[in-house]
């Protein structure tokens, strides 16, 4: 059994973003992000092999796609990403930390 909050054990020191992998196995992985005005990389887009499905649990985020969508996710909201939808974040909050839970699946 593997117990924990995911509010709790924040860095005091965000300068990078923070990505915490909580369970996975050959099908899924689960993972807890801690963002602070972060930002996808500059080199490109995300094009990941598996499903992913993103909930933000605390702040706010901008997600950008390929076609030129762009979407806001506030506290509660969530999203399922397709395999190969490519996309990046172009904003988080810089005012206070937002939690991310996402899980990738095949």
């Amino acid at each position: 059994m593997n117990k924990g909050n995911l509010f709790e054990a924040i860095p005091a020191d965000l300068e990078k973003e923070v990505f915490e992998v909580l369970i996975e196995n050959d099908n899924i992985r689960i993972e807890r992000i801690i963002s602070n005005g972060h930002t996808s990389p500059e080199s490109g887009w995300y094009d990941q092999e598996q499903n992913e499905w993103v909930t933000v649990l605390k702040g706010e985020a901008v997600l950008e796609f390929e076609e030129g969508e762009s979407l806001h996710l506030g506290k509660g909201d969530y999203l399922e990403i397709p395999s190969r939808k490519r996309h990046k974040v172009s904003r988080t909050s810089s005012e206070h930390e937002t939690i991310w839970l996402a899980v990738h699946y095949r």
